[in-house]
């Protein structure tokens, strides 16, 4: 999060900036039943997270984050599939996703993995671009609680 911070700000965190920032958009929400957060890791060390969050018939991406020494590696588009098939699992047709104009990396990888802009669908203040990815294969698995 003092990354998104910093980007979006042009500047070094301030002091409590960055809890702030996760009070206003918390993801306490990315566990069963409401939700999941899946970590990528590269040999020993943390280095990557990517969440979704359950709706109805559809999944939300969020918290999509590669640790700076690991971007180029290709544990973004790993990440992306792993999401992907656990949303598929899930019952969900189509994954979208809300994101910030600064953030011009993770608009090229959605791109480049079959996420097209779609109009706005939430708001935010930080919502600045919308995507979606129609998922093939969906399992009906309505009788499962979330």
């Amino acid at each position: 999060m003092t990354e998104m911070v910093v980007r979006y700000h042009r500047r070094p965190a301030l002091p409590g900036e960055v809890d702030a920032a996760l009070a206003e958009l918390p993801s306490d929400d990315l566990t069963t039943p409401s939700g999941l957060l899946l970590v990528a890791h590269r040999d020993t060390e943390l280095a990557g997270c990517a969440g979704l969050r359950w709706q109805a018939g559809w999944a939300e991406l969020t918290r999509v984050f590669i640790r700076p020494e690991h971007r180029g590696a290709g544990g973004g588009a790993v990440l992306l599939a792993a999401v992907e098939e656990q949303a598929r699992a899930a019952g969900a047709d189509r994954i979208r996703l809300d994101t910030r104009h600064d953030l011009v990396e993770a608009r090229a990888l959605y791109a480049r993995h079959g996420y097209a802009e779609i109009p706005a669908y939430s708001r935010g203040p930080y919502a600045e671009h919308w995507f979606e990815k129609r998922l093939s294969g969906a399992v009906d698995v309505s009788a499962r609680t979330r």
